[in-house]
């Protein structure tokens, strides 16, 4: 009768290279996750708006979007994060799950700021855009826009998110920019 616990010496060895070959990795191993990383709105990108510089992270895919700042109490003075959408329209924001106190500005295409509001954490009151051809929507911590006299009417450079939406792996053209 044979003994049903041991195995091959073929298979001992094959379970041997399959171990080996997930310990050690590939080459290009560290590729792909570098891609996925900066594939993901976890990647900041300097841009600035009314001449001061943001450290913004990019919220374009639909689940980055609904995530948004959940959960976050690690935002730096001046960091925050751009919604962009692919279409011009009314906008509405709320802060389920999101301790910490932000403030939105919504821009049209041509990356003019329309319009600020305040966020308060764990607010779900829904905090819409007047305006209904609103295509992008920066979240900051609250006071960032007056403290750095960011006012309705400075502008996003438009030039450096295009640029920043390259490097995501998205086609500015397909959010309107060059």
């Amino acid at each position: 009768m044979k003994n049903a616990n041991k195995v091959s010496l073929p298979l001992r060895v094959l379970a041997l290279a399959v171990f080996l070959a997930l310990s050690i990795g590939c080459g290009r191993c560290d590729e792909t996750k570098a891609a996925a990383i900066h594939n993901s709105a976890t990647e900041f990108y300097a841009i600035t708006v009314g001449g001061k510089t943001v450290r913004m992270q990019l919220a374009v895919k639909r689940a980055e979007m609904e995530h948004g700042l959940m959960g976050r109490t690690d935002l730096k003075t001046d960091e925050g994060m751009l919604f962009i959408y692919a279409e011009p329209q009314r906008m509405s924001f709320w802060m389920r799950n999101t301790p910490t106190p932000l403030d939105i500005g919504f821009f049209n295409a041509d990356g003019t700021l329309k319009e600020i509001y305040p966020l308060y954490p764990f607010d779900e009151t829904p905090v819409a855009s007047r305006g209904a051809a609103m295509v992008f929507a920066l979240e900051m911590k609250q006071g960032w826009f007056e403290f750095n006299g960011v006012k309705p009417g400075a502008r996003l450079d438009l030039k450096a998110l295009a640029v920043a939406l390259k490097m995501r792996g998205f086609s500015p053209a397909a959010y309107g920019l060059k």
